[in-house]
């Protein structure tokens, strides 16, 4: 049987108070263990071109909003306009070149109606829902994420090994169906290091923008609009739709497959 590696990261935060955002975003890449070294050159090589093109560091991390958002690490670069958009249009191409598949989860805190209403945990369990219905049984998985979370991202992945009610299609009724393919807890990793983590906060933020912006019909924050636009941000969601990275079927009534919670 093979084994897929699974990578997560987050845009906003966990928690109910709608202080810092009004959205969580939970992103997971997964890939072939078979396709994990091709995937890794592929982004190796965009880093050691984005050095030699533009002199961003190769081992500098790709924290998409603070990119976005001119804050640091990046100002010392002293980047133009022109050079930011290249450098997130590399990135988007590059992805699209890759061995993966994608699925992004929503949380919309202002659907939210229960106090007790777990944003983390619920937006990890329908993603991984989702990874094992796409594995058809025929592939186990191995969940790496970004360090901060890893305590309740266990007990939950835990928990649905054992009991993992799913909603009947034509009544009321749940029948227990629990997790097969994960292996081992979910392991973590700090994002510095992993490139699929940073993959992950890429596609993971502009998601965030998408859904803030075309589904809310909201303004762009005015930071990330001093460097991008609505269209730029469609542009980037219809090229890994256009590439197959997005899943889908994880949900078929939305054209890019995203998962958005409370209904």
């Amino acid at each position: 049987m093979k084994t897929y590696l699974v990578y997560f990261d987050e845009t906003g935060d966990d928690g109910l108070i709608k202080t810092s955002s009004d959205t969580f975003i939970l992103t997971a890449i997964y890939m072939s263990s078979e396709n994990w070294q091709k995937n890794y050159n592929q982004m190796q090589f965009l880093r050691k071109e984005l050095k030699a093109k533009y002199g961003f560091y190769v081992k500098e991390e790709m924290h998409t909003k603070h990119f976005l958002t001119d804050k640091n690490p990046y100002r010392k670069y002293n980047w133009r306009k022109e050079q930011k958009l290249e450098i997130l249009k590399a990135f988007t191409l590059s992805i699209a070149e890759m061995d993966l598949n994608c699925i992004n989860v929503i949380i919309d805190k202002n659907k939210i109606k229960k106090q007790d209403y777990k944003i983390l945990e619920n937006a990890l369990k329908y993603n991984i829902q989702r990874i094992d219905n796409d594995s058809k049984g025929e592939w186990n998985y191995l969940i790496i994420t970004d360090k901060g979370r890893i305590a309740p991202m266990r007990k939950t992945a835990r928990a649905i090994r054992a009991y993992n009610p799913i909603q009947s299609k034509y009544s009321y009724t749940f029948k227990n169906q629990p997790i097969s393919g994960l292996i081992e807890d979910i392991m973590e990793k700090n994002s510095k290091e992993s490139y699929f983590i940073q993959i992950c906060d890429f596609i993971s933020y502009f998601v965030h923008l998408y859904y803030k912006c075309y589904l809310k019909k909201n303004d762009l924050p005015n930071r990330v609009a001093n460097l991008i636009d609505k269209k730029f941000i469609g542009s980037v969601m219809a090229t890994l739709k256009k590439s197959n990275k997005l899943n889908l079927n994880a949900n078929k009534s939305n054209g890019y497959g995203l998962v958005i919670y409370p209904k």
